[in-house]
């Protein structure tokens, strides 16, 4: 099932973004009719962990929540060694408080951390004391788990991209039931039979 608003998906591009992270989602809700645009900074280049060159489609000053389906946040080294990222976090708060969805994995869930976004939201990351050190109050709510779901909110560790994008697509009801479980099967354990499952659903 797709129920795509018509608005497109937004990523956020900074330098040193991982590049990993995020292609498992942008690449199946572009194969599903979603549109993806980059938001940047600015809309100057950037230049991933990767080493990749992105120009920018928008600068985040010109992002507002009711032109979008869903912000993702990717992880990038300079959520931990600087505030330039800081912004991102808070057009975050924009969007949650609006009931946009919000999608951060990595680095992005320290910012969010750090914002006061995760203090009253269950939520994951790469591991308890990696947000812990942010000094924000949600530890409580912290789960041991691949990718975390509370409402518009997903979180994920690094190396969960797969997850990470599982949990997007049940968000933005792209794929459900056994198809989303045979997309997960299929590209994060390699199941031969997830397959047939998705080729008899149209899903590949």
């Amino acid at each position: 099932m797709n129920t795509t608003t018509g608005k497109p998906v937004h990523l956020a591009v900074y330098d040193t973004l991982a590049d990993w992270e995020t292609g498992h989602a942008t690449a199946q809700l572009a194969r599903t009719g979603h549109e993806i645009r980059t938001v940047g900074p600015s809309t100057a280049p950037v230049r991933s962990i990767g080493g990749l060159r992105i120009r920018p489609d928008l600068a985040l000053d010109d992002l507002r929540p009711e032109d979008s389906a869903l912000l993702i946040l990717p992880g990038a080294d300079l959520w931990d060694t600087t505030d330039d990222l800081a912004p991102f976090a808070r057009t975050a708060r924009t969007f949650l408080d609006a009931g946009v969805p919000v999608a951060a994995i990595c680095g992005a869930t320290a910012g969010l951390a750090r914002e006061g976004l995760l203090d009253d939201r269950d939520h994951t990351s790469a591991i308890s004391f990696y947000l812990a050190a942010t000094g924000y109050a949600g530890g409580g709510r912290y789960v041991e788990a691949d990718a975390v779901t509370d409402g518009p909110l997903i979180t994920a560790g690094p190396t969960e991209p797969v997850a990470f994008a599982r949990e997007i697509l049940r968000l933005l009801g792209v794929y459900e039931g056994e198809v989303l479980d045979a997309w997960y099967r299929l590209f994060h354990d390699s199941d031969p039979a997830a397959y047939g499952v998705l080729e008899k659903a149209g899903a590949l």
